[in-house]
């Protein structure tokens, strides 16, 4: 049996049945391993988390809540795909935040100290990319983005951007899919990398042009992938 063990820390209760369940299909959707339209049974996902079906169906009352499933009576839990209306906000709320947080960062915060944050993320997109490991390739992608909203010192819009990881963790795994849509497109990975590369290469440059051209490249690619999905 795979069981799935989220320790508890020093001193902390530990979590329980249902958030232990809800953790390992919440991680499964989000890393694309099960993938949209898939069928998930109530006892297959008792027996990988290593618990009862009774967490399990809360776990996934849950994740309906959250609108990542479809609870389908008597058949289990349909993972439902990524719309385009979500899509489309996602991409909306990405365009104004991180435009303007690189246009901050270059007139009113002093970029010096970012461009070695970025290149630690940079290097981890790298490794990711020869390693084949696509989760965290899409994780040191959104790593390197918020690195530059937080730079601007604005903890509001910083938290907005962090509410978005999970869709955003999402859609970019399917970003990098080939256009069958079932496996991952190194052409595509390659190509992400180098727009961010081109994006720290503008911060680093100073100039408030090049940051807003590469930025704007990068998310238009980025949705018109998604528009084809």
């Amino acid at each position: 049996m795979n069981t799935t063990q989220i320790p508890a820390g020093p001193g902390l209760v530990p979590p329980s049945a249902a958030e232990r369940a809800y953790a390992y299909i919440k991680a499964e959707i989000l890393a694309r391993r099960f993938a949209a339209h898939d069928l998930l049974s109530e006892g297959q996902l008792a027996d990988a988390v290593g618990v009862s079906r009774t967490p399990v169906r809360e776990a996934l009352l849950r994740l309906q809540g959250e609108g990542l499933v479809r609870l389908l009576p008597k058949r289990g839990a349909l993972v439902l795909p990524v719309t385009v209306d979500e899509a489309a906000d996602v991409m909306e709320t990405r365009r104004l935040i991180e435009s303007f947080a690189a246009r901050k960062v270059l007139t009113s915060r002093p970029q010096a100290a970012l461009v070695p944050v970025l290149d630690g993320y940079l290097q981890d997109m790298r490794a990711a990319m020869h390693a084949h490991d696509v989760a965290a390739y899409v994780q040191a992608d959104r790593d390197f983005h918020l690195a530059i909203v937080a730079a601007t010192g604005n903890e509001i819009i910083t938290a907005l951007y962090r509410s978005l990881r999970e869709r955003q963790l999402r859609m970019g795994t399917v970003n990098l899919l080939d256009d069958s849509g079932n496996a991952v497109d190194p052409a595509r990975m390659r190509a992400t990398l180098a727009e961010h590369e081109r994006i720290r290469d503008a911060l680093r440059s100073g100039s408030v042009r090049a940051v807003a051209e590469a930025v704007t490249a990068h998310l238009d690619h980025a949705e018109s992938t998604l528009a084809r999905r």
